[in-house]
């Protein structure tokens, strides 16, 4: 023990979270493609020298929780604890070498002192291609993970600070994008230099022996405050369950996403046998994801403040029979695994919603709507355009949804019209929110979106892998449902649906798509909604 008092603890602890917002905003300022700079879908965390998140900047919850599980796989699995050296980097994509999904590409340093490993520090982006069968890596009808793209296993990208200029190519070699994506790595690496430096300052000041202490005691101060929220809780067993529309393969077979939450005093047990099989599409999840979903779910209903750290998990436990569509077996497709997670988020906190009534929200959108435009000019030139849309939060038992609100496994941001318009032969003709979207109740659900694109190029292939067309998020304590999704192609002046789940649609120049996603679920009876608030919606066309 080095006798570090309080104070020097928490003087640690928030240094280490400023650490890893320093790192954040070092990719967000030196990235190249939209979807990680605009968009901001990426995190960036803060490990002790085992793998355990000690800080994590806020940004992506479906990322952030599952970090710890990707590092210690990685340690125990595939570059064991001996093999790393300062200057090291390693990267990897593959979601069966404790990864989510083929765009997500984490990368991992070790940082030192006085030459023992003191903390890792980490960063993960979801790139804007990694290959495959469509642009963008989001396949919606890939039946196997090598359709996806390129599977990056565990692998030095910088030893000993000498770049492996062979892995740099062979990424280049395999991508659509690669200048974009490059340079996103490249600021990557430009964060985990940041991050580490930070940390060595730490050191420098602390002692290495005072940084491994104070890691151990944030672990414990973040499992002490989880095992008090969960304590409060009133023991039981409490079930929920929500579907997938389907897999893109097998149309109309719905995907059960079942939970059986078992609150026993300071712990909580989680069984997920009861959801469906893997499927045939990409619709499946590995353990990184589906474990991500349940600790974001448990620390969200937390009644006091938590530090985020990999302690607030030790007192959960999580049962996924491997096979299932929460626990893929290779070679699955898993490309959109989000769905899943999702999903299984409204599960779990449907459950939650028996054991903590007061606390527990009706159903977000509950969906990642992913939208893939590969426009094609005269010369030939491709671009490539990934977005991901949103929809309304659910009702809460104290206050309405919020529309179109980054809500559960997202904390995305938008994509601006202007930066589309100025970088891709595309106009958005409308962004607005959906009027009558959100589930009705005492409190009303949040409102979806409304977003149209017009095809300016010669060509152009869109691909569409998203969900809740067929299953609307639920309402809560006798609130309605939410309005389910809708995409429609306008060509000519006629229009018609277009599958959620769709492939390199060839679109041409002129076309138009339209996207509306759902809203959140309602609270309570609508009949108990007090009569201002009912005018207020019809005054601000929500109703």
């Amino acid at each position: 023990m080095t006798g570090l008092g309080p104070i020097e603890i928490e003087v640690i602890r928030n240094a280490l979270t400023a650490a890893a917002a320093e790192m954040d905003i070092t990719i967000w300022r030196t990235s190249r493609s939209t979807i990680v700079r605009e968009l901001l879908d990426y995190s960036t965390a803060v490990f002790d020298a085992e793998g355990q998140n000690l800080a994590q900047s806020a940004r992506i919850p479906g990322h952030l929780n599952s970090m710890t599980h990707a590092l210690r796989t990685l340690l125990a699995d595939h570059v064991p604890p001996e093999a790393w050296h300062e200057g090291d980097v390693v990267i990897f994509n593959d979601p069966y070498c404790g990864g989510q999904h083929l765009p997500d590409i984490l990368a991992f340093r070790p940082v030192f002192h006085g030459g023992a490993r003191i903390a890792f520090v980490g960063t993960l982006c979801h790139h804007i291609d990694v290959g495959g069968l469509v642009a963008g890596s989001y396949a919606a009808k890939a039946t196997e993970i090598f359709q996806e793209g390129l599977r990056i296993p565990p692998v030095k990208l910088i030893e000993r600070g000498v770049r492996n200029e062979g892995i740099w190519a062979m990424i280049r070699q395999n991508i659509r994008k690669p200048d974009l994506l490059l340079g996103d790595l490249s600021s990557q690496l430009a964060s985990l230099e940041v991050g580490a430096a930070a940390l060595a300052r730490l050191a420098n000041r602390f002692g290495a022996p005072a940084m491994i202490e104070a890691g151990q005691r944030i672990l414990d101060m973040s499992e002490a405050g989880m095992r008090a929220a969960i304590g409060r809780m009133p023991d039981g067993v409490y079930e929920f369950e929500d579907f997938l529309d389907d897999d893109g393969i097998e149309l109309g077979k719905r995907i059960r996403l079942h939970v059986r939450l078992h609150i026993e005093g300071e712990t909580a047990r989680v069984d997920l046998s009861g959801c469906s099989p893997q499927v045939a599409g990409p619709t499946n999840a590995t353990l990184a994801s589906t474990n991500a979903a349940v600790m974001f779910a448990l620390m969200c209903c937390a009644d006091s403040s938590l530090h985020m750290s990999a302690g607030c998990y030790r007192p959960i436990s999580v049962t996924a029979p491997e096979g299932l569509v929460v626990n893929a077996r290779h070679p699955a497709p898993v490309a959109h695994r989000i769905a899943v997670t999702h999903r299984l988020l409204n599960a779990m906190n449907g459950a939650l919603h028996q054991a903590v009534p007061d606390l527990i929200p009706a159903a977000y959108y509950g969906n990642s709507y992913v939208t893939t435009f590969q426009t094609v000019k005269d010369s030939g030139q491709r671009d490539v355009l990934v977005e991901i849309e949103i929809g309304g939060s659910g009702a809460h038992p104290a206050k309405d949804g919020v529309n179109a609100y980054a809500s559960g496994m997202h904390n995305n941001s938008n994509i601006p019209i202007e930066m589309i318009e100025a970088q891709l032969p595309l106009t958005v003709l409308r962004y607005a929110l959906r009027d009558g979207s959100g589930g009705a109740g005492m409190r009303r659900g949040g409102l979806g979106l409304v977003r149209e694109w017009r095809i300016d190029s010669a060509h152009c292939f869109f691909t569409a892998n998203m969900d809740r067309f067929d299953h609307a998020p639920y309402g809560l304590a006798g609130g309605g449902p939410a309005a389910k999704g809708a995409l429609v192609l306008r060509r000519d002046g006629a229009e018609g649906p277009i599958p959620p789940k769709t492939d390199n649609l060839k679109l041409q120049q002129g076309d138009v798509v339209r996207l509306e996603t759902s809203g959140g679920g309602g609270f309570g009876p609508p009949e108990d909604r007090a009569p201002a608030a009912r005018d207020r919606d019809a005054r601000m066309g929500y109703a």
